[in-house]
């Protein structure tokens, strides 16, 4: 299920082929295509600036949440639910909702930046607007996913530990740096290697939002991967983009992995 379409699509990566033309081998030229076309780097600028934000920005918005709800807030269930309504939306949803309520002339939340005579976001004509929208649209949809990893990890640390810090005088920046945020890192580093490998993946907010556009400015590597698969029928180099994302995906794994294993696993010989 796994291994034979991996291997198909590698073998499709060495080879010029499209709808109703049979597969021409050409070795590494798809790969060489690929990396000498100023598209694909812009797409992968792009997607290098939207997973470094997001994924920073829910984990620091995940885990003053987690630790809100730790430390007690009222109506719990009723605030448990709301954090995690976002991941209860579909994507296609989620973009109808967004780009109704930052249109231009009608959208609520540009009312409202209007209101308090803060800029708006031209998320249809300026690339960087874009680039902002799909990443605060990502952070909303996945943030309960960052959450949940935090927050169960939070309930793990035994409260008796916090009592031992409080009888030793720790106040609560002491507690927090010395009890929770060691305790809590193999947790955040398991939420950021996920949410690295997830949004490197990122698609749908980008297509069903911006389609890549203006002038291909807003442009991530999923998109581009699909416009060389789909509209430009080349299945040879979608086929390469695919597997230098996975590369990508993979040599960013392998740094989290080893900190998970220093962190979790290695002992002192």
């Amino acid at each position: 299920m796994i291994l034979l379409p991996v291997l198909y699509v590698f073998w499709l990566s060495l080879t010029v082929s499209s709808f109703g033309q049979a597969p021409v081998f050409v070795g590494f030229d798809n790969y060489v295509r690929v990396l000498s076309d100023p598209y694909f780097w812009r797409a992968l600028r792009n997607t290098m600036i939207i997973v470094l934000v997001v994924v920073h920005a829910e984990l620091l918005l995940g885990l003053g949440v987690a630790l809100l709800f730790a430390s007690g807030i009222p109506a719990r269930p009723i605030m448990l639910a709301a954090v995690l309504a976002p991941y209860a939306v579909s994507e296609i949803s989620a973009v109808v909702m967004w780009r109704y309520m930052f249109d231009l002339d009608i959208g609520y939340a540009t009312q409202v930046l209007n209101f308090f005579g803060l800029p708006t976001l031209e998320w249809a004509i300026n690339p960087v607007h874009g680039l902002m929208l799909v990443a605060i649209l990502s952070i909303w949809l996945n943030l309960p996913f960052t959450f949940v990893i935090l927050y169960a990890a939070r309930l793990a640390i035994p409260k008796d530990l916090y009592e031992a810090a409080e009888v030793d005088g720790a106040s609560p920046w002491q507690q927090f740096r010395k009890v929770t945020l060691p305790l809590l890192l193999p947790a955040m580093l398991i939420a950021m290697l996920f949410r690295y490998i997830f949004a490197f993946r990122l698609f749908s907010e980008v297509w069903l939002l911006t389609g890549g556009g203006p002038a291909r400015q807003t442009e991530v590597l999923a998109v581009y991967l699909y416009r060389e698969a789909f509209r430009y029928n080349a299945f040879g180099t979608a086929a390469a983009t695919g597997w230098l994302l996975v590369i990508a995906s993979l040599v960013l794994a392998l740094w989290y992995l080893r900190k998970l294993y220093k962190e979790m696993f290695a002992t002192n010989a």
